[in-house]
């Protein structure tokens, strides 16, 4: 598979915010999110291609945490995506999948960490071409996203960008449901750290009137927006 990065570093967001974790980062994406942190993950795909053994070996001999985070890029798009993670599981590894909830496959994770696509990721035609219209058809797959949850435990992780992304949040839950309040998260989108601060001022209450946790962007604030981080 397509591999931009491997590195460590504490997992700046979600439930696990804090841990010291090995993250694999797969390269190639099935949408082009107006706001991607990762570009040269999904706009511009980079990286180096490597089998799961030598994936496997360069966690294990090359990194010290227990817990393993396979993002991407779409992680759950690469054919060998479920042999990473029972290798990796067999090591003893925690693993957590970061996915958008687009693609199901029978995978052994210990965390499916899922964040739905809303209307405010839709690129512009102008910027995107034909891949705003691949976008749109492709972001809301609650059916996807209903597997992954009824098979894992699960964190439901949204981007907000304004007051009304609200609406489009209890909409997609609407299609998902049941789900647990407090695993669905509400995270600030930007890349500045004083951008995620404002947005928090108005995002934290919502979270609060909803039941649902407010997901800081913690690494933004530990490293700023930088790749190995």
């Amino acid at each position: 598979m397509l591999i931009s990065e491997i590195y460590q570093s504490r997992q700046g967001e979600g439930s696990l915010t804090g841990t010291e974790s090995v993250f694999v980062r797969t390269s190639g994406c099935n949408l082009r999110c107006d706001f991607c942190d990762t570009p040269f993950t999904s706009w511009t795909p980079e990286g180096e291609t490597m089998s799961v053994d030598q994936i496997v070996d360069a966690v294990i001999n090359d990194h010290s945490a227990d817990h393993v985070v396979i993002t991407g890029g779409e992680p759950m798009l690469p054919r060998d995506i479920a042999d990473l993670c029972a290798s990796l599981s067999q090591q003893g590894k925690h693993v957590t999948i970061e996915t958008a909830g687009t693609v199901f496959k029978e995978v052994a994770c210990d965390l499916m960490s899922i964040s739905p696509k809303l209307n405010n990721s839709t690129p512009s035609r102008d910027r995107a071409n034909e891949w705003a219209d691949r976008h749109e058809q492709t972001r809301f797959r609650p059916d996807v996203v209903r597997q992954l949850i009824d098979r894992h435990d699960y964190q439901l992780k949204f981007v907000v960008d304004q007051p009304t992304d609200i609406d489009s949040i209890t909409d997609y839950l609407d299609h998902v449901r049941p789900v647990i309040a407090d695993k669905v998260m509400l995270m600030p989108q930007g890349i500045e750290v004083e951008a995620l601060n404002e947005k928090a001022q108005w995002i934290a209450p919502i979270c609060r009137q909803h039941g649902f946790t407010f997901c800081p962007r913690r690494h933004i604030e530990w490293y700023g927006n930088k790749r190995g981080t």
